[in-house]
């Protein structure tokens, strides 16, 4: 299970509804791309101090996945694909997807929504649970 930004964020927070989606049974992945932004997100945090205190326990706990090749030659066609199906999705989510392409990983955010990259297989879990 990948995570994306929006569920390290909920995670932080200890959002029941993402917590019910994690599965232990999985390992958990974060990705570079989302690990910067939350850290930089945190800088400026009136809780700097235990977020970063918490989130480097995170990284401990689970693996980090960070982009190369593979994952430029999979992001090139999936930011293609959105492209020119007019969606305008950002490029930092779309790396994420590539990421999830590339190791075979279900994508999990806590956007109120669920995002299919159908071209590629790569779906997005929202925290309400649906696939």
């Amino acid at each position: 299970m990948l995570l994306d930004t929006n569920a390290i964020s909920a995670w932080a927070e200890g959002d029941a509804g993402l917590l019910n989606v994690l599965r232990a049974d999985r390992p958990w992945y974060l990705p570079s791309i989302a690990l910067g932004e939350y850290r930089f997100g945190v800088v400026n945090s009136t809780r700097r101090e235990v977020l970063e205190l918490w989130l480097d326990q995170v990284e401990v706990a689970c693996l980090v996945l960070a982009p190369d090749g593979e994952t430029a030659r999979r992001y090139a066609l999936l930011r293609q694909t959105v492209r020119r199906a007019g969606i305008a999705v950002p490029y930092h989510d779309l790396w994420i997807a590539a990421l999830g392409e590339q190791h075979g990983l279900e994508i999990v955010s806590a956007m109120s929504i669920s995002i299919a990259y159908p071209a590629s297989g790569v779906w997005v879990s929202s925290a309400s649970g649906s696939v």
